[in-house]
């Protein structure tokens, strides 16, 4: 690299910077030729600062880099004493992005954290969530079947909670939530991230945790022809093989610098194995005397008739597992993202973007493991703890079966957005922006999941043991006993096995939203103004297809002759099984037993084996599931849309916005307030399809199996409408040249989930006995309502380095609870009681309110230019609604999502040559109130995640000035993802995702 002096003069270009550059022009100046000079005072805006996406002008926006400037050795940053030297130069790498980073930090208005890329097409992590995570009050949520970071929580706040934009813009996403999943965001070119964790109004006030604009480069970031190109390949230690990522990026200006085109296109498949034990759900119930452990009842009938004996009445709370099983996911993860911006400079007053965002991503999972059904019930010789957890028992006849799936998921999503800004005077600034976006759930024919069921039971069910050995963090289950009637040794003996249900799923939804904005910025010397409108029109539609609806998932149940029953066929064709996957130490570190191994087969030629029997309406076909109200199958597993499933949801909301900016003084501290107000007017319309239970038949093929006759469907719909205001107050003292301090307080807003907003109440017909379960939308739930207070205090010590504490405080009201009740529905009977049937109905609505508070502590520290340095940060949060397991009242309700958590980052970069050491640490948290299984008496069960420590390295080398080579460890030290119910020791999940290898190359020109 070449050092060189930079005047002032050579940085001042004849469009004249008006207080920040764009995000726009983030990706200018993360480039290898950038330089700058800080003349400014100390703990003035300074004219190299990012802002957000909507502070700048048609000048600004347009303005290119100047050509003199070129890298060098060093840090531009002032000196300790706040002056500039005369003759101040700059690195690239990461410690110039860190001191990019630390200067949108200092100079915003309100608190925001930000992530810059190091250089075009090197964004410092491959996944925008694990860079996210070590931001201060930022922790991760990972996708256990995956290891990869999908979503992130902010202070507490997760999912919904937290608002993501593309270069300032709401993004569709038909996963059905309002959050993004960040796996489905290539990183390698995205110019820069911004965290605000407290709201601008022109921008958005709709999170109450943080919003999240993540900025895509444009033509004038660079004006001139660039390229960049990217090439790795990737391996996870289990799945055995070298997956690619692919990248390029090309950018040009034309026309004497007043038209711009920018393209780019990444390909990224990441394949992982993951083994996986699990227990599907805990449901509350009630346990018998005569059911537990040194009973001595003669016999043992639990009930709940008054009339019988007090052993057989079932009063003991109780907590038990529905199912348990083991697997390996065989995961298969490619996305392609393709991006095209053009940008048309006809004057120095006027800018025109148009670009469009393009992603696909496509994830398909091989599952293979074992499962065993437990109804509580059933259960015997029953030991509970102290709190009342079933750690040990036995149930008689226990059916088991080998699982194989298919499953994918398809998430496709475009976005075209128009840009337009221009100066309309020295002082008045008018932008207009809007954009079309779709995203589309397995579009086209996509199966969801093909899932095929084998096993034994009936008199080859065996009494088989259950007994738990530890907490979840660090133990599951051991069963014993298993095998053909307790035979271990004939485990999988495939002439014993037989069929028992098919079932495929799909799940199709659409997300469409359009969006405009504008927004006029009038600029004095101490005072910026600024006033304008938004419009958003949000419509989702969903519906859920499946075996399930018209009852052909049980057309072969049964086990077949060898298990005693008369449906089913057994023995399989032998050519069905593909292999075996050994059970022996599945989850290494973890204690527990298993059965020795799950079978290997295609669900796909399982179910084809069957449908290639014939059709049982036309001729007799042997082990078909006559008695088992099959009606219509003609040996297709077709699937059929379930009426209840289908809803549209359309959401219009009308936004007003103003805020002031003030430059005052305080005893000679220079002070920044900002004053804003955002009004929000939002009209609801939900629509769907209801029907109702008739009739209850138990299948004869499989007495653990039902199947539910409903009414026609009806048309049912649903409307609410709600306007709020939503104020912002934001003062920044700068007590010294080092010093400075921070008051802020907001309203903000989180709109319900639209898959909760649904009219309908939903029976699903795929129903098993003891389980019976429903769920209900309801679209008079009111938003999620905050007011927020920040108090903070942040010391810049020394060039790229600083100290900050912020303490914060969150008042909710209108939590939106997920509770669960037991109750009747139509009056239809259960056969297996002859008493009205009993469904656990989950729905929503508006409950109590709660409070959040805590503290965020951040330390970055660079030593001098010796090329190492360290970023800190620890969050601790804590709310005065925590979740009391002892409470069987109040399990529908707790604050989600808190947890302390800590980051460490240490690094080297110099010479070419970066080396980074990530440590991510967050404790136990409450993820949701909701489990697989989720039929108990006593509310919405939940989900805890365990704590996690997680070991990250990546390294590179610039091997020139255009050629540099990287490699990445993730999850050094094999951290496992684990989670638990209502106590630690009711294991939910643990999943074993390993480690992955990353090496590759990039060349820019």
């Amino acid at each position: 690299m070449v050092s060189r002096t930079v005047s002032v003069a050579a940085l001042v270009s004849r469009r004249a910077l008006m207080g920040g550059v764009s995000p726009l022009m983030a990706l200018a100046l993360l480039a290898p030729g950038t330089a700058y000079a800080q003349t400014a005072a100390p703990g003035a805006v300074r004219p190299d600062t990012p802002v957000q996406a909507n502070a700048t002008t048609a000048q600004q926006a347009g303005t290119p880099q100047d050509q003199a400037t070129a890298p060098s050795e060093q840090d531009n940053a002032p000196s300790p004493s706040g002056e500039a030297s005369s003759a101040e130069i700059i690195v690239t790498g990461l410690r110039s992005s860190l001191q990019r980073n630390l200067d949108i930090k200092r100079t915003a208005t309100g608190v925001v954290d930000a992530i810059s890329a190091e250089d075009i097409g090197k964004f410092p992590d491959s996944n925008v969530a694990a860079s996210l995570q070590r931001l201060p009050g930022v922790s991760i949520q990972r996708n256990g079947s995956r290891g990869e970071p999908t979503g992130i929580t902010v202070r507490g706040f997760g999912g919904d909670f937290n608002t993501t934009l593309y270069d300032g813009r709401r993004i569709s996403t038909a996963a059905g939530g309002r959050q993004i999943d960040f796996s489905t965001v290539g990183s390698d070119f995205i110019g820069g991230i911004s965290v605000l964790k407290t709201p601008d109004v022109s921008l958005a006030s709709s999170s109450i945790g943080a919003t999240v604009d993540i900025q895509f480069p444009k033509p004038f970031d660079h004006p001139g022809f660039r390229a960049a190109v990217s090439a790795s390949g990737s391996l996870q230690d289990r799945s055995g093989h070298v997956t690619p990522t692919l990248g390029a990026l090309v950018s040009d200006t034309f026309a004497d610098d007043t038209i711009g085109i920018l393209s780019s296109f990444i390909y990224t498949r990441r394949d992982t194995d993951t083994n996986r034990v699990f227990v599907s759900g805990w449901p509350g119930g009630n346990f018998a005397p005569c059911q537990l452990s040194g009973s001595t009842a003669t016999s043992c009938a639990p009930t709940t008739n008054g009339t019988a004996a007090a052993s057989d009445q079932r009063t003991l709370t109780g907590w038990f597992p529905q199912q348990y099983g083991a697997e390996q996911q065989r995961t298969k993860d490619e996305r392609v993202d393709g991006r095209v911006a053009l940008q048309w400079h006809p004057s120095e007053d006027v800018m025109l973007t148009l670009d469009n965002n393009y992603s696909r991503q496509t994830i398909t999972t091989d599952v293979f493991g074992f499962g065993v059904w437990f109804n509580q019930g059933d259960l015997r010789n029953v030991k509970q703890d102290a709190n009342g957890t079933a750690v040990s028992f036995t149930q008689t006849g226990t059916p088991t079966d080998f699982t194989s799936a298919i499953n994918k998921q398809v998430l496709q999503t475009n976005q075209t957005g128009l840009n337009v800004k221009w100066d309309v005077s020295p002082k008045l600034t008018v932008e207009a922006d809007g954009a079309y976006a779709k995203s589309w759930l397995n579009p086209g024919g996509v199966v969801g999941s093909s899932n095929g069921d084998i096993g034994y039971g009936g008199n080859l069910g065996t009494n088989l043991g259950f007994n738990i050995t530890g907490d979840s963090n660090k133990a599951f289950p051991t069963i014993s006993n298993f095998g053909p009637a307790g035979d271990g040794a004939r485990w999988a003996d495939q002439s014993l096995i037989g069929s028992h249900v098919t079932v495929l799923q799909t799940q199709k939804n659409t997300d469409e939203l359009k969006q405009f904005r504008a927004v006029a910025t009038w600029k004095e010397d101490n005072l910026t103004l600024k006033a304008g409108g938004q419009y958003v029109d949000d419509k989702f539609y969903q519906q859920n297809a499946s075996t399930f609806t018209n009852n052909y998932w049980q057309a072969y149940a049964g086990y077949g002759s060898p298990s005693g029953r008369t449906s089913g066929i057994a023995p399989l064709p032998s050519n069905l099984y593909q292999g075996s996957i050994s059970l022996n130490n599945f989850i290494p570190g973890f204690q527990g037993g298993l059965p020795p191994s799950v079978l290997i087969y295609s669900p796909q030629a399982y179910q084809n084996y069957l449908t290639s029997l014939g059709n049982p309406q036309a001729q007799t076909v042997p082990g078909f599931n006559y008695g088992g109200g099959v009606n219509g199958f003609t040996g297709a597993f077709d699937q059929a849309i379930d009426p209840n499933s289908v809803r549209t949801i359309q959401e219009k909301t009308w936004s007003l916005f103003f805020s002031a900016q003030i430059e005052a003084q305080v005893a000679s501290m220079p002070l920044h307030i900002a004053v804003g107000l955002r009004n929000e007017n939002t009209h609801l319309s939900s629509a769907g399809q209801g029907r109702q239970p008739t009739t209850i038949t138990r299948s004869a093929a499989d007495p653990t199996l039902l199947s539910i006759d409903f009414t026609q469907t009806q048309p049912v719909v649903g409307r609410n409408n709600y306007s709020y205001m939503l104020p912002t107050l934001d003062l920044r003292l700068e007590v010294t040249d080092k010093l400075q301090l921070r008051f802020d307080a907001s309203r903000t807003l989180t709109r319900p989930g639209l898959t909760l907003l649904s009219p309908v109440l939903s029976i699903g017909n795929g129903q098993r006995v003891g389980a019976l379960s429903g769920s209900g939308g309801n679209p008079q739930l009111k938003p999620y309502l905050a007011d927020n207070y920040d108090l903070a205090a942040e010391w810049y010590y020394q060039r790229n380095s600083y100290l900050s504490v912020d303490f914060f405080l969150k008042n909710v009201s209108n939590f939106i609870v997920n509770g669960v009740t037991r109750q009747t529905v139509n009056g239809v009977v259960d056969p297996t009681t002859g008493q009205p049937a009993v469904f656990s109905i989950s729905q929503s609505i508006n409950g109590p309110d709660a409070t959040v508070r805590g503290v965020e502590i951040a330390w970055q520290q660079v030593f001098g230019d010796s090329g190492f340095g360290f970023q800190a940060n620890a969050t601790l949060v804590d709310t005065n609604k925590p979740y009391n397991a002892k409470d069987v009242s109040q399990s529908g309700f707790a604050v989600t999502g808190l947890a302390n958590s800590a980051n460490f980052v240490g690094f080297y970069d110099k010479n070419g040559f970066q080396f980074r050491t990530a440590l991510n640490w967050r404790d136990e948290y409450l993820l949701a109130f909701s489990q697989n299984q989720n039929t108990g008496s006593y509310g919405a069960e939940p989900t805890f995640v365990n704590q996690s420590f997680q070991v990250d390295l990546t390294s590179s080398y610039d091997v020139s000035k255009n050629f540099s080579i990287f490699g990445e460890i993730l999850n050094l030290n094999n951290n496992k993802q684990s989670t638990h119910g209502r106590f630690k020791n009711q294991l939910l999940d643990v999943f074993d995702y390993g480690r992955r290898f990353t090496v590759g190359a990039r060349y820019r020109f």
